[in-house]
């Protein structure tokens, strides 16, 4: 019986071929780096006139201010920037749509990054009328654009980077506004309030991933650092640190379920295989003591549930984030 064959998976050519010319100390450097925030440029999107033609922004920190005429371009990344803000330009049936939750915030001689929830209008007289709920996101990974339908959100964000490390915490400023009520908007039905409130959540995993011979992707927990932010916090807490556990959490005093091995079809991360697909991330298991990660995932959210249900107003503002080795 021919033995199946395991390989260790690798997205840094498919994805991010600027990687892996990067030492590991580098790549941390990076993150660190454009974690401060202080530089944002901003991509110039016009809508769709039959949805009333505005001109509108989308945000991502890095560059002097200058403004991108992107038109319907999709974003491309320049060397060396591994995060992402969820502001996306989306184009269904030929219609040109943007949605910006991640903003440049005006902190003291810099700036700071304000993620919110929001609900997005979509309206055009006898054509469309949708209410979208969107969830702001903040993260390390890749977002396909243009977005061309709502179906099944988690394969539309490929969260995360090859990397090779074992950090102790991710430190950052933060303060947030949460606690909203829930609200369903996926746009297929009107706006529903679901009568629970909406938390926000800062996250931090690092996973042993590998591909079998089908193209499955697999993968082990190895570290884990998710904190949810389950009331207000006004005034600036600055150097917080969320400290990254590794092996096996559950018996931890510190665990909760949200913490939990991502498997549901709802919440589980997508990856491109090395056959070019879009595929679920299978967290098989929590990884053994000492076994080294392949890759990691950084991600701030607004709120903490699953796509196109939040509670709109929840904001969560961030800034000096960094990678403690």
């Amino acid at each position: 019986m021919r033995r199946t064959r395991l390989f260790v998976f690798s997205l840094a050519a498919a994805l991010f071929c600027h990687v892996p010319g990067y030492a590991q100390q580098s790549v941390v450097n990076l993150i660190n780096s454009y974690g401060k925030f202080d530089h944002w440029c901003r991509r110039e999107i016009k809508e769709s006139a039959v949805i009333g033609g505005k001109t509108k922004y989308l945000y991502e920190f890095y560059g002097d201010g200058q403004t991108l005429q992107t038109g319907k371009t999709p974003f491309c990344a320049p060397e060396g920037y591994m995060w992402r803000t969820n502001n996306v330009l989306a184009v269904v049936a030929g219609v040109v749509k943007t949605n910006n939750t991640v903003f440049p915030e005006k902190r003291g001689d810099g700036y700071c990054a304000r993620i919110e929830t929001h609900v997005e209008e979509v309206k055009a007289l006898g054509i469309v009328n949708m209410d979208v709920c969107c969830q702001g996101a903040l993260l390390i990974g890749k977002l396909c654009e243009p977005i061309r339908d709502t179906r099944d959100p988690m394969a539309k964000v490929l969260y995360g980077i090859p990397f090779k490390g074992s950090p102790k915490a991710l430190r950052l400023d933060y303060k947030a506004e949460v606690g909203h009520e829930v609200i369903r908007g996926t746009g297929f039905s009107k706006l529903k309030n679901m009568g629970i409130p909406d938390w926000a959540e800062i996250v931090v995993i690092l996973q042993k991933r590998w591909e079998d011979a089908d193209g499955t992707v697999h993968a082990l927990r190895v570290g884990t650092g998710i904190e949810r932010i389950t009331e207000n916090i006004p005034q600036w807490v600055n150097g917080h640190e969320v400290p990254i556990l590794y092996g096996d959490i559950t018996s931890s005093s510190c665990y909760e379920d949200y913490m939990g091995l991502k498997n549901d079809a709802e919440r589980a991360y997508h990856t491109i295989n090395s056959k070019g697909e879009n595929v679920v991330v299978h967290e098989d298991g929590w990884a053994e003591s000492g076994t080294e990660p392949n890759y990691l995932m950084i991600h701030f959210l607004s709120s903490c549930g699953k796509a196109f249900y939040g509670g709109v107003g929840n904001i969560l503002w961030v800034d000096n984030v960094e990678l403690v080795m």
